[in-house]
């Protein structure tokens, strides 16, 4: 049974500010949806989107509870993760689904709208993001 954790007690939120670093170490906060993977959080996101560049350098990741702008609250804790490009079709569509479930409604249109402004060709990937690595 997963345990709760303060990477898990996100999936309460429906936003969280991704920060993911550049090679300079400079973070680069992104509004996201998140939603809960046994021990682990996911987030989609276009395939070649900059968050995806960036953790191809480096996976370290910071979250932190935001509104949907991306407003970060005065004291909200941040947590720190690894993050996982997972680009396999079978689980990056079971890892969507996750996401799906949670924001319903809200999802499809968004992924309604992304697919008519890309023509079809939106291809996305699942950040899987768990506890930092022990060094």
């Amino acid at each position: 049974m997963p345990t709760e954790t303060p990477l898990t007690d996100l999936d309460a939120e429906r936003f969280v500010s991704l920060s993911t670093f550049r090679r300079s170490g400079v973070a680069v906060p992104t509004a996201v949806w998140i939603s809960r993977d046994g021990d682990a959080m996911v987030v989609t996101t276009g395939a070649e989107s900059g968050k995806v560049k960036r953790v191809r350098n480096n996976p370290r990741v910071e979250l932190t509870p935001c509104s949907r702008s991306g407003k970060v609250a005065p004291g909200a804790v941040s947590v720190a993760g690894t993050a996982e490009i997972i680009a396999d079709p079978a689980e990056r569509d079971r890892l969507t689904d996750l996401v799906r479930a949670k924001y319903g409604i809200e999802f499809k249109i968004v992924m309604g709208i992304e697919s008519i402004a890309k023509s079809g060709r939106a291809e996305r990937v699942i950040l899987r993001i768990t506890p930092p690595r022990e060094n």
